[in-house]
């Protein structure tokens, strides 16, 4: 059996391609960078990290971006006339007043890792775009046309335009032509795919919360008139019907499912192939979370989850166990395993994995699976100059949101041991350095080595920003040497405490302990749709040159129950 989430931690809106035997899938970044994350399966069970497709800053810049802003729902798509790999991207800029500027672009290669092209713009008029290859070689690119006036339903209507690869731009104004399959309100996430001569659009409903789905339509033309498959949705967390398209909030936590542990699953994206003596099959991906309860937070974040599907005879794609309830555990393929090695628990900075990162230096050394907020790793990170350690130059404080070293891995576990060895000498209060708990940068926990004043020599402490209130914890100050110093952070559920050692054996806990449930969409004000991070990060407010030196970076996941709440 396949076991959901197939991605765990922050990884939502998933888009599903396939090249021959090999299958594709990229995710959602908003502020993080690199950006656009690709994993790689040959049985659709086992995936690992290839690539990131945004890897230069030019390519979306994402500073003074707020959180839940940036790269939203990327479509992924392979184009076997052309042998080439689309990815349709937008920058979310602003959703002030609930106005959505939003600019979508177009990318490709004729490789999955690379290079890809410049970016082409294809419009502002609506977000989750994404792109039709039609057998005629003509082109579709169908997006949320998002609704702002008065008088009018939102959050809006499915739109489409044609694209004109030769020319590299939209043809004509963006036709709206769908306004959903159900009354749940919210549409979004459209992907228009063609099967057996007709034009299928599989759309998100509910908005992106607890009463989230899958639903489809089917057309003669990319224009429509659509009908709407008769027994949508068809993936949900929460099955009946709900008539909610006068409520715009996305949350909706009055439909979470008890009987349920994947919440909020929709967004979703098909892959049809052949296995060999089988015949056809057909699975579907689609995004999820797994709440905290009776708290109803998603620490990690929203989830990419797969689902068995079936064509029927009368040309509908539906669940193949006959409902529409998204399940844990799912039926696998007929194609043989292909294992791939895990994420390895520890990083020395000896080696350079594959697929790596370049430095401050240019050279590949920083493995995939590192994530800055808005900017690149390599503007701050340095694994030359100090073989063994990475070396990390501070720049703005962590609430910045323009040029701020954190260096972070996803939480894809509430039951995990991170552990960091570092070397740092503060020369004044606005030098610090340490291991950080975050969610955006409105929200974290900071245990930090810094220069104290009153202490007259160098100090440990915990600094929180809860919803933007800055809280230091004082009475957890404590005089350190200027040597190398272990510091910890453990998650166990709903607790997550420090703790720090001066000989990498003994640990003294250091701070209260913190509630991991408000790392969350539905907890943080400021922020939502990403999932929570753990790192590593070091500021320098009156210089940006300072520097503090890591010698690994751990992250043990001490168990991974599939309930969260196990």
């Amino acid at each position: 059996m396949i076991q959901n989430p197939i991605l765990p931690g922050f990884n939502p809106d998933p888009c599903i391609c396939r090249k021959g035997q090999d299958f594709y899938l990229i995710v959602s970044s908003f502020e993080w960078m690199p950006g656009l994350p690709v994993y790689h399966s040959r049985d659709l069970k086992h995936w690992e990290l290839i690539t990131h497709v945004l890897t230069d800053m030019h390519q979306a810049d994402l500073r003074k971006l707020p959180s839940a802003k940036g790269i939203w729902a990327p479509c992924l798509t392979y184009s076997e006339n052309e042998d080439l790999f689309y990815v349709v991207y937008g920058v979310m800029n602003s959703m002030n007043a609930r106005y959505f500027d939003v600019d979508n672009f177009l990318i490709t290669a004729k490789d999955i890792h690379g290079p890809w092209s410049e970016p082409v713009y294809l419009h502002s008029n609506g977000f989750d775009a994404s792109i039709l290859h039609d057998d005629d070689g003509r082109k579709y690119v169908v997006a949320l046309d998002w609704e702002t006036r008065d008088g009018y339903e939102k959050p809006g209507a499915i739109c489409v335009a044609e694209y004109d690869p030769v020319e590299k731009r939209i043809l004509d104004y963006p036709r709206r032509v769908y306004w959903g399959g159900t009354d749940r309100g919210c549409i979004e996430a459209p992907h228009l795919t063609k099967h057996n001569g007709r034009y299928y659009l599989m759309c998100a409903e509910g908005g992106t919360g607890y009463n989230h789905c899958v639903t489809m339509a089917r057309s003669d033309s990319p224009y429509g008139p659509y009908e709407p498959d008769p027994t949508n949705p068809i993936v949900t967390s929460v099955p009946g019907y709900s008539n909610e398209r006068a409520d715009w909030d996305h949350l909706k936590p009055r439909y979470y499912n008890h009987e349920s542990i994947l919440q909020k699953s929709g967004h979703g994206s098909y892959v049809d192939f052949d296995v060999p003596g089988i015949g056809p099959e057909t699975y579907l991906v689609h995004l999820t979370a797994r709440p905290f309860v009776p708290e109803l937070r998603c620490t990690l974040g929203r989830e990419t989850a797969i689902q068995k599907m079936v064509w029927t005879e009368d040309g509908w794609l539906r669940m193949a166990d006959g409902s529409c309830m998204a399940k844990v555990q799912v039926p696998e393929t007929g194609l043989p395993e292909v294992v791939y090695p895990p994420i390895p628990a520890r990083d020395d900075f000896d080696e350079a994995p594959a697929n790596a990162q370049p430095d401050c230096h240019g050279n590949a050394l920083l493995a995939p699976w590192y994530y800055a907020p808005r900017i690149m790793p390599s503007t701050f990170v340095d694994l030359t100059s100090r073989p063994g350690w990475l070396r990390m130059r501070g720049q703005e404080s962590r609430t910045s949101l323009n040029s701020v070293s954190i260096l972070a891995r996803k939480l894809t576990s509430v039951h995990v041991q991170v552990t960091t060895k570092m070397d740092f000498s503060p020369s004044v209060h606005k030098e610090s350095a340490g291991l950080i708990l975050y969610y955006d940068n409105m929200n974290y926990v900071n245990l930090r080595k810094y220069r104290s004043d009153s202490l007259g020599q160098s100090a440990i402490s915990v600094l929180s920003l809860e919803n933007g209130e800055r809280t230091e914890f004082l009475n957890t100050r404590t005089p350190v040497p200027d040597t190398p110093i272990w510091l910890r952070l453990t998650i166990d559920g709903r607790r997550s405490r420090f703790s720090y050692s001066l000989d990498g054996e003994n640990y003294q806990h250091i701070g209260r302990v913190f509630d991991t449930t408000k790392f969350s969409d539905e907890f943080c004000k400021y922020g939502e749709f990403t999932g929570t991070m753990v790192g590593i990060t070091c500021a320098d407010k009156v210089f940006h040159r300072k520097c503090a030196d890591f010698d690994f970076f751990e992250m043990v996941t001490l168990r991974s129950p599939v309930d969260i709440n196990d």
